[in-house]
């Protein structure tokens, strides 16, 4: 017995929609199609290719792409949006939107947008303002797991060389 599938469309995404920071500080959506299948078959293989070396855990000899094929890569993921963004846009953003794109073919919506939240950028520090969200919380945390509480110094040596030290001090 065939079964019935809906319609494909309800369930994938066509174009993804990025807000993305420009020269002068304007912030443009810039709304990114689905790449051509070939194209994706072509990303789809970069990105194994770069995943297997990953996963090796040693670094290439030489690089996996040439500076042609890094382009090429970036014009597939990026499509008719890619000479806005190479005119509109710094390179670590350029390459953000990129990548954001590259996830959200090879992957799924929620990786791109995890990556894209993170604002990282490789061979680039995480933005200002993810900084301090780590800051803030790996020293809250550390200090919270790291602190002890004081023990008890009742009737203990130091306790009593502490009341003679506030003592004299009170005399002065």
């Amino acid at each position: 017995m065939a079964g019935t599938f809906g319609a494909i469309d309800a369930f994938l995404d066509d174009y993804i929609e990025l807000p993305v920071p420009c020269r002068g500080g304007e912030v443009r959506p810039y709304r990114i199609e689905d790449p051509a299948a070939e194209d994706g078959i072509r990303i789809e293989r970069i990105t194994s290719l770069a995943a297997r070396l990953a996963a090796g855990g040693t670094a290439p000899e030489s690089p996996v792409l040439d500076d042609d094929e890094e382009r090429d890569l970036y014009r597939m993921c990026l499509g008719d949006q890619y000479e806005p963004l190479l005119a509109e846009t710094s390179w670590s953003m350029f390459k953000h939107v990129a990548l954001t794109v590259m996830f959200w073919v090879t992957m799924d919506i929620e990786t791109a947008q995890k990556f894209w939240e993170a604002g990282l950028t490789p061979g680039k520090a995480p933005n200002r303002e993810a900084r301090r969200r780590v800051s803030r919380g790996s020293s809250a945390s550390a200090a919270a797991s790291t602190t002890q509480s004081p023990a008890s110094t009742s009737g203990t040596r130091a306790e009593s060389q502490r009341r003679s030290k506030g003592k004299g001090k009170a005399r002065s």
